[in-house]
Protein backbone atom coordinates (compact mmCIF):
# COMPACT_ATOMS: atom_id res chain seq x y z
CA UNK A 1 0.00 0.00 0.00
CA UNK A 2 2.53 2.33 0.66
CA UNK A 3 4.22 1.97 -2.51
CA UNK A 4 1.89 5.09 -3.18
CA UNK A 5 4.78 6.99 -2.30
CA UNK A 6 6.82 5.22 -5.59
CA UNK A 7 4.01 4.18 -7.66
CA UNK A 8 1.93 6.39 -10.90
CA UNK A 9 -1.05 3.76 -9.69
CA UNK A 10 -1.22 4.57 -6.73
CA UNK A 11 -2.01 8.51 -4.87
CA UNK A 12 -1.00 9.55 -1.51
CA UNK A 13 -3.96 11.34 -0.47
CA UNK A 14 -3.01 11.88 3.20
CA UNK A 15 -3.70 15.67 2.64
CA UNK A 16 -7.33 15.26 1.92
CA UNK A 17 -8.06 14.09 5.45
CA UNK A 18 -5.25 16.12 7.68
CA UNK A 19 -2.16 13.58 7.49
CA UNK A 20 0.56 15.45 7.22
CA UNK A 21 3.53 15.64 9.27
CA UNK A 22 3.29 18.39 11.54
CA UNK A 23 6.79 20.20 12.49
CA UNK A 24 8.52 18.28 15.17
CA UNK A 25 6.81 15.35 14.74
CA UNK A 26 8.51 11.85 14.45
CA UNK A 27 5.26 10.63 11.59
CA UNK A 28 1.98 11.48 11.12
CA UNK A 29 -1.08 10.69 12.49
CA UNK A 30 -1.53 8.32 9.92
CA UNK A 31 -1.86 7.48 6.18
CA UNK A 32 -4.17 7.31 2.95
CA UNK A 33 -3.40 6.07 -0.02
CA UNK A 34 -5.54 5.94 -3.37
CA UNK A 35 -6.13 2.74 -5.92
CA UNK A 36 -7.64 4.49 -8.96
CA UNK A 37 -8.20 1.52 -10.91
CA UNK A 38 -11.14 0.37 -8.26
CA UNK A 39 -11.50 4.37 -7.19
CA UNK A 40 -10.02 2.45 -3.20
CA UNK A 41 -8.78 4.34 -0.79
CA UNK A 42 -7.10 2.78 2.36
CA UNK A 43 -6.54 4.98 5.23
CA UNK A 44 -4.71 4.14 8.45
CA UNK A 45 -5.59 6.85 11.42
CA UNK A 46 -3.25 6.32 14.53
CA UNK A 47 -5.42 6.50 17.76
CA UNK A 48 -4.01 4.76 20.58
CA UNK A 49 -6.71 5.48 23.22
CA UNK A 50 -9.78 5.34 20.83
CA UNK A 51 -11.28 8.17 22.84
CA UNK A 52 -10.95 12.02 21.95
CA UNK A 53 -8.20 13.80 23.27
CA UNK A 54 -8.44 17.29 23.66
CA UNK A 55 -5.87 19.65 25.12
CA UNK A 56 -6.59 21.96 28.19
CA UNK A 57 -4.47 24.74 27.28
CA UNK A 58 -3.57 24.91 23.95
CA UNK A 59 -1.23 27.63 24.01
CA UNK A 60 0.70 25.52 25.89
CA UNK A 61 3.28 22.92 24.43
CA UNK A 62 3.53 21.18 27.77
CA UNK A 63 -0.41 21.06 28.32
CA UNK A 64 -2.49 18.01 29.82
CA UNK A 65 -4.79 16.90 27.67
CA UNK A 66 -8.28 15.69 28.20
CA UNK A 67 -8.88 12.37 27.78
CA UNK A 68 -12.90 11.83 27.13
CA UNK A 69 -13.65 8.12 28.07
CA UNK A 70 -17.07 8.50 26.66
CA UNK A 71 -16.39 10.33 23.10
CA UNK A 72 -15.04 9.34 19.24
CA UNK A 73 -12.25 10.84 18.32
CA UNK A 74 -12.71 13.75 16.34
CA UNK A 75 -11.27 12.64 13.34
CA UNK A 76 -13.22 9.91 13.48
CA UNK A 77 -16.52 12.31 14.04
CA UNK A 78 -15.22 14.38 11.01
CA UNK A 79 -14.61 11.45 8.31
CA UNK A 80 -17.18 8.97 8.96
CA UNK A 81 -19.11 10.17 6.12
CA UNK A 82 -16.65 9.50 3.62
CA UNK A 83 -16.29 5.53 4.87
CA UNK A 84 -17.31 2.63 3.77
CA UNK A 85 -15.32 0.23 5.88
CA UNK A 86 -14.17 1.52 9.41
CA UNK A 87 -12.01 -1.11 11.82
CA UNK A 88 -11.58 0.34 15.18
CA UNK A 89 -8.94 -1.46 18.04
CA UNK A 90 -7.50 -0.28 20.95
CA UNK A 91 -5.91 -2.34 24.02
CA UNK A 92 -1.86 -2.56 24.64
CA UNK A 93 -1.54 1.54 25.32
CA UNK A 94 -4.15 1.24 27.77
CA UNK A 95 -1.27 1.50 31.34
CA UNK A 96 -0.34 3.86 33.38
CA UNK A 97 2.83 4.72 31.99
CA UNK A 98 1.54 5.76 28.82
CA UNK A 99 -1.24 7.89 30.22
CA UNK A 100 1.52 9.33 32.64
CA UNK A 101 3.97 9.69 29.53
CA UNK A 102 1.43 11.16 27.75
CA UNK A 103 -0.29 13.33 29.88
CA UNK A 104 -4.16 12.10 29.21
CA UNK A 105 -6.15 13.33 32.15
CA UNK A 106 -9.73 11.04 31.89
CA UNK A 107 -12.66 13.01 31.16
CA UNK A 108 -16.39 11.48 31.85
CA UNK A 109 -19.22 13.78 30.70
CA UNK A 110 -17.20 16.74 29.87
CA UNK A 111 -15.40 16.91 33.51
CA UNK A 112 -12.80 15.69 35.13
CA UNK A 113 -13.47 12.21 36.30
CA UNK A 114 -13.97 11.23 39.65
CA UNK A 115 -15.15 8.49 40.04
CA UNK A 116 -12.23 6.08 41.42
CA UNK A 117 -13.81 2.93 39.90
CA UNK A 118 -13.51 4.21 36.65
CA UNK A 119 -10.05 5.49 36.92
CA UNK A 120 -9.29 1.94 36.96
CA UNK A 121 -6.88 1.32 33.65
CA UNK A 122 -8.77 -2.01 32.89
CA UNK A 123 -12.51 -0.06 33.64
CA UNK A 124 -11.68 3.01 31.42
CA UNK A 125 -10.73 0.82 28.87
CA UNK A 126 -13.83 -1.33 28.83
CA UNK A 127 -15.92 1.76 28.87
CA UNK A 128 -13.92 3.52 26.10
CA UNK A 129 -14.70 0.49 23.95
CA UNK A 130 -18.11 0.08 24.67
CA UNK A 131 -18.52 3.74 23.74
CA UNK A 132 -16.79 3.73 20.92
CA UNK A 133 -18.66 0.98 19.46
CA UNK A 134 -21.77 1.93 20.70
CA UNK A 135 -21.31 5.21 18.66
CA UNK A 136 -20.40 4.13 16.02
CA UNK A 137 -22.93 1.64 15.80
CA UNK A 138 -25.87 4.47 16.05
CA UNK A 139 -23.51 5.86 12.74
CA UNK A 140 -23.78 3.13 10.55
CA UNK A 141 -27.85 3.14 9.97
CA UNK A 142 -27.11 6.97 8.66
CA UNK A 143 -24.63 6.40 5.91
CA UNK A 144 -25.96 2.90 4.16
CA UNK A 145 -23.51 0.65 2.98
CA UNK A 146 -21.11 1.16 6.54
CA UNK A 147 -19.43 -1.55 7.59
CA UNK A 148 -17.74 -1.36 11.30
CA UNK A 149 -15.60 -3.62 12.89
CA UNK A 150 -14.15 -3.84 15.77
CA UNK A 151 -10.67 -5.93 16.15
CA UNK A 152 -10.42 -8.32 19.44
CA UNK A 153 -6.88 -7.48 21.03
CA UNK A 154 -3.28 -8.86 19.57
CA UNK A 155 -1.61 -11.53 22.21
CA UNK A 156 1.70 -11.59 23.54
CA UNK A 157 3.47 -14.30 24.18
CA UNK A 158 5.87 -13.29 27.48
CA UNK A 159 6.82 -16.02 29.65
CA UNK A 160 8.63 -15.86 33.10
CA UNK A 161 8.68 -11.51 32.83
CA UNK A 162 7.43 -8.83 31.02
CA UNK A 163 8.93 -7.00 27.93
CA UNK A 164 11.39 -4.79 30.43
CA UNK A 165 11.68 -7.93 33.10
CA UNK A 166 14.09 -10.36 31.58
CA UNK A 167 10.46 -11.44 29.69
CA UNK A 168 11.28 -14.22 26.65
CA UNK A 169 9.30 -14.09 23.44
CA UNK A 170 11.61 -16.50 21.60
CA UNK A 171 9.93 -19.26 20.20
CA UNK A 172 10.54 -20.17 16.32
CA UNK A 173 9.06 -23.42 16.38
CA UNK A 174 4.66 -23.04 15.80
CA UNK A 175 1.86 -25.65 17.91
CA UNK A 176 3.48 -25.27 21.40
CA UNK A 177 0.16 -23.62 22.19
CA UNK A 178 -3.46 -24.77 22.16
CA UNK A 179 -6.69 -22.31 22.62
CA UNK A 180 -9.85 -24.21 23.07
CA UNK A 181 -12.61 -22.19 23.71
CA UNK A 182 -16.43 -21.85 22.66
CA UNK A 183 -16.14 -17.77 23.32
CA UNK A 184 -14.01 -15.25 22.25
CA UNK A 185 -10.52 -14.92 23.97
CA UNK A 186 -11.34 -11.58 24.36
CA UNK A 187 -14.80 -10.69 26.18
CA UNK A 188 -14.29 -7.19 26.50
CA UNK A 189 -14.04 -6.65 22.76
CA UNK A 190 -16.89 -9.30 22.65
CA UNK A 191 -18.96 -7.61 25.07
CA UNK A 192 -18.82 -4.37 23.57
CA UNK A 193 -20.40 -5.66 20.15
CA UNK A 194 -22.79 -7.94 21.54
CA UNK A 195 -26.27 -6.15 20.26
CA UNK A 196 -24.36 -3.77 18.41
CA UNK A 197 -24.37 -3.07 14.68
CA UNK A 198 -20.54 -3.68 15.02
CA UNK A 199 -19.22 -6.95 14.06
CA UNK A 200 -16.59 -8.38 15.69
CA UNK A 201 -13.20 -9.24 13.85
CA UNK A 202 -11.85 -11.98 16.95
CA UNK A 203 -8.04 -12.51 16.01
CA UNK A 204 -7.20 -13.15 19.24
CA UNK A 205 -7.31 -16.78 19.68
CA UNK A 206 -5.87 -17.74 16.33
CA UNK A 207 -3.12 -15.41 17.23
CA UNK A 208 -2.59 -16.90 20.37
CA UNK A 209 -1.22 -20.57 18.99
CA UNK A 210 1.19 -18.51 16.65
CA UNK A 211 3.83 -17.44 19.41
CA UNK A 212 6.61 -17.89 17.19
CA UNK A 213 5.29 -15.20 14.43
CA UNK A 214 6.53 -11.97 16.99
CA UNK A 215 9.67 -10.07 16.10
CA UNK A 216 11.07 -11.31 19.45
CA UNK A 217 14.69 -10.86 19.52
CA UNK A 218 14.92 -10.66 16.34
CA UNK A 219 14.37 -7.32 15.31
CA UNK A 220 17.25 -5.25 13.61
CA UNK A 221 16.87 -2.82 15.62
CA UNK A 222 16.73 -4.86 19.01
CA UNK A 223 17.65 -3.88 22.37
CA UNK A 224 19.97 -6.65 25.00
CA UNK A 225 17.77 -8.41 27.62
CA UNK A 226 13.98 -6.42 25.81
CA UNK A 227 12.25 -8.76 23.34
CA UNK A 228 9.39 -7.74 21.17
CA UNK A 229 6.39 -9.51 21.56
CA UNK A 230 3.80 -7.07 20.90
CA UNK A 231 4.75 -6.43 16.87
CA UNK A 232 4.55 -9.62 14.16
CA UNK A 233 6.77 -10.17 11.57
CA UNK A 234 5.49 -9.31 8.24
CA UNK A 235 4.46 -11.23 5.94
CA UNK A 236 3.41 -13.36 8.54
CA UNK A 237 0.14 -13.23 11.14
CA UNK A 238 -1.81 -9.87 10.69
CA UNK A 239 -1.91 -11.28 6.72
CA UNK A 240 -4.42 -14.17 8.14
CA UNK A 241 -6.66 -10.97 10.32
CA UNK A 242 -6.75 -9.18 7.05
CA UNK A 243 -8.18 -12.36 4.94
CA UNK A 244 -10.67 -12.61 7.59
CA UNK A 245 -11.50 -8.92 7.29
CA UNK A 246 -12.17 -9.25 3.38
CA UNK A 247 -14.50 -12.43 4.18
CA UNK A 248 -16.66 -10.62 6.40
CA UNK A 249 -16.67 -7.60 3.88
Amino acid sequence: ITGGEDRQDVEDVGREYGLVKARGSVRPDGWAYRFPITNTTILYYWSASLCKLEPIDPGNKTTYFAMHLDRPPAFLQRFISRFDVVVLNTGHHWNRGKLNANRWIMYVGGKPNTNRKIADIANAKNLTIHSIVKWLSDEIPKYPGLKGFYRSISPRHFFNGDWNSGGTCDSTTPGALEVSKNESSDSMASGAVRGTNVKLLDITALSEVREEGHISRYSIRGTPGMQDCLHWCLPGIPDTWNELLFAQI
